[in-house]
C-alpha cells in the first residue's frame, strides 16, 4: 500500500506535494519521492525514510515546476531498495515519470513480454517499473510527435488490457501534464478535485485520498472511475475516458478498515462513519452471543480501532477508557518492513496505564488481527498491568489469506487466523476470548454509509476470493516461495543468470 498525489496548478507545486505526502504518510513510511516538471526537464528528488526526512530546505528549491507528483511507498512483496523509490522514470517517448499504489498480478510474464515484444529492460523487481514500461511502449508505438488526449486514452486502454491487478497511477509527462488511471475494478482508491486561485484559474490535484485535497483547499470533485483516465494538460485542461471494456467498483475492503484515515472518504464512504458502525455490529454480536459478559471496560489499541471501540462501549453501556499511551514518533506497526522490527516496536510505541487495567476485566479492540504478534505482546502488557481478565475483539473479521493486491500479508503461514477459529486464535494470543466482526456485518457496516453503493468489495484477505479472477494456488504457491528465499534474484529475460543490480548511488 501506497500513497500518491499529483498537482497541475499555476505556480510552484513543489509544497503542495510535499504536503499532501505528509497527510498520507500513514499510507507508507519506507521512502518518498517528488518529481517536477518546468520547460520540459524533470526535476526528481526520492531517498529512503519520512517525508520530513527525505526532503530538505535545498531539495525543495530545486524541485521547481507548476505540475508534479509525488509517492509514498510501503513496500510489499519488493525490497525496501532505494532503487525502487519511486516516482520511476523513461525518457522515451517525450520523457515519462511514474507513481503507483497497488501490486501487479503479472509482473513475471509482464517483464519477460516486455523484453521479447517491446525490446524495453527493467533493471528492478518493482511492478511499478514494469507498468511504467508497458505505458511508455503503448505511448510510443502511436507515432506522435506530441501527445494528446485521445492518443494517451488509447495507451492507457492498451494498457489495461496487458496488465492485472490492483493499480492506482499518475503519471507526469514532460513539457505536456499529468495521466491518471485506475485499474478496472478500481480496488485501489484514486480522487480528484479542483480549486481557483487568486486568479480565478482552476487548479487540479489527485491523490490516494480525499484528505489530501481537503487539507489544502482543493474541492473534492468526485472518485476516479474503475478504468478511468484523466488528462490534465500543464495548462489546466482537464479530459477524461473510461478506458477499459469491462469496469466494475470493488474497492479494498481493507481500506475502511485500516489503512485509510478516518477523515476520508474513498467510493462515497467516509471512512469514519464505517468504522462507527463497525462498533455498533460487534456489540451487537457480543450482546447476541454473549449477552452475560462480564466486561467491565472497553480499551482501544491506537489509533485506527477508536472510532470503533468508543461505539461498542456506548452499544454495551460499559465504560470506555484510553488505556495505552501511544508514542506518535513511532510509525505504524503493520506497515513496517520486516518481521523483526514490527515486534521490537510495539513495546517502544504503546505503553500501558496501570490505573485502567488493574483488577478489571477488559476489552482490548483493534482493528484486525493479522499476524498476531502484535496482540499477543498488547495483551501480555495489559496482563502485566494487572488485568484480571483480558478479552479481545477485532473490528474486522479474520484474515486468512493472502492479499496479492498491494498488502503485506502475502503467506498463509504468516496470519494467526488461518486454519484456526475463534477459541484457537485466543489461545495463540493468551486471550480469555476472542471476538470477530463477520464479514456480513462488516460489509454492512461499510453499506450503510452511503446511498450509491460500490458493486461490491475486495474482500480476498477475509474470504479468498480475489476479483480479478487470476489468483490460484499455484501462484499463492510460487509467492510463498520467493518469500521464503527472501524474495529470489529476478531471472534474465535473456538466461538463468540472476540479476543483482546496486543502486549506483549507495
Amino acid at each position: 500500500m501506497c500513497g500518491i498525489v499529483g498537482i497541475v496548478g499555476q505556480g510552484h507545486v513543489n509544497q503542495g506535494l510535499y504536503d499532501a505526502l505528509t497527510v498520507l504518510q500513514h499510507r507508507g513510511q519506507d521512502a518518498a519521492g517528488i518529481v517536477t516538471c518546468d520547460n520540459g526537464h524533470f526535476y526528481l528528488r526520492k531517498s529512503n525514510g519520512l517525508v520530513r526526512d527525505v526532503f530538505r530546505e535545498k531539495h525543495m528549491q530545486r524541485l521547481v515546476g507548476h505540475y508534479g507528483i509525488g509517492h509514498i511507498r510501503y513496500p510489499t512483496a519488493g525490497t525496501s531498495s532505494a532503487a525502487e523509490a519511486q516516482p520511476l522514470y523513461v525518457n522515451s517517448p517525450y520523457g515519462i515519470a511514474m507513481a503507483h499504489n497497488g501490486n501487479l498480478t503479472n509482473t513475471s510474464e509482464l517483464i519477460q513480454e516486455i523484453y521479447a515484444s517491446d525490446l524495453r529492460h527493467i533493471n528492478t523487481r518493482s511492478d511499478s517499473e514494469a507498468l511504467l514500461n508497458v505505458f511508455a511502449h503503448e505511448m510510443q508505438i502511436q507515432q506522435q510527435l506530441r501527445p494528446n488526449p485521445e492518443m494517451i486514452f488509447h495507451a492507457v486502454a492498451q494498457t489495461h488490457k496487458r496488465i492485472r491487478g490492483a493499480y492506482a497511477v499518475l503519471a507526469l509527462v514532460s513539457d505536456y501534464g499529468l495521466v491518471a488511471f485506475r485499474d478496472p475494478n478500481g480496488i485501489r482508491p484514486l480522487v480528484f478535485g479542483v480549486r481557483e486561485n487568486a486568479n480565478g484559474r482552476k487548479e487540479y490535484m489527485v491523490a490516494s485520498e480525499s484528505v489530501a485535497l481537503h487539507t489544502q483547499g482543493y474541492r473534492l470533485v468526485r472518485d476516479v472511475e474503475p478504468g478511468e483516465a484523466l488528462v490534465i494538460t500543464k495548462e489546466g485542461e482537464l479530459f477524461t475516458q473510461v478506458c477499459a471494456e469491462e469496469t466494475r467498483r470493488a474497492p479494498c475492503l481493507f481500506e475502511y478498515v485500516y489503512f485509510a484515515r478516518p477523515d476520508s472518504t474513498i467510493d462515497g464512504i467516509n471512512v469514519f462513519k464505517a468504522r462507527l458502525r463497525m462498533g455498533e455490529k460487534l456489540a451487537e454480536r457480543i450482546l447476541r452471543e454473549w449477552p452475560e459478559h462480564d466486561i467491565d471496560v472497553v480499551i482501544p489499541i491506537p489509533d485506527t480501532s477508536r472510532s470503533s471501540a468508543i461505539e461498542l462501549a456506548n452499544a454495551l453501556g460499559v465504560k470506555f477508557r484510553e488505556g495505552f499511551m501511544k508514542n506518535r514518533y513511532i510509525g505504524r506497526t503493520f506497515i513496517m518492513p520486516g518481521q523483526a522490527l514490527r515486534q521490537k516496536s510495539v513495546r517502544q510505541k504503546l505503553n500501558a496505564l496501570d490505573l485502567e487495567f488493574r483488577d478489571k476485566n477488559v476489552l482490548l479492540v483493534d482493528d484486525s488481527i493479522v499476524r498476531g504478534t502484535t496482540s499477543e505482546q498488547i495483551i501480555q502488557m495489559a496482563r502485566d498491568a494487572g488485568a484480571k481478565k483480558v478479552y479481545f475483539a477485532s473490528a474486522a473479521p479474520p484474515v486468512r489469506f493472502p492479499n496479492v493486491y498491494g498488502i503485506d500479508m502475502p503467506t498463509h503461514e504468516e496470519l494467526i487466523a488461518y486454519q484456526r477459529e475463534e477459541a484457537e486464535v485466543a489461545a495463540a494470543i493468551g486471550a480469555d476470548r476472542m471476538i470477530y466482526q463477520t464479514l456480513g456485518d462488516l460489509i454492512d457496516a461499510c453499506k450503510e454509509t452511503r446511498h450509491c453503493l460500490p458493486d461490491e468489495f475486495d474482500c480476498s484477505v477475509f474470504n479468498g476470493c480475489y476479483v480479478t479472477g487470476d489468483i490460484d494456488e499455484a501462484y499463492l504457491a510460487r509467492i510463498l516461495e520467493e518469500r521464503k528465499t527472501g524474495q529470489g534474484a529476478r531471472v534474465s529475460p535473456i538466461g538463468n543468470k540472476p540479476i543483482d543490480m546496486q543502486n549506483a548511488n549507495d
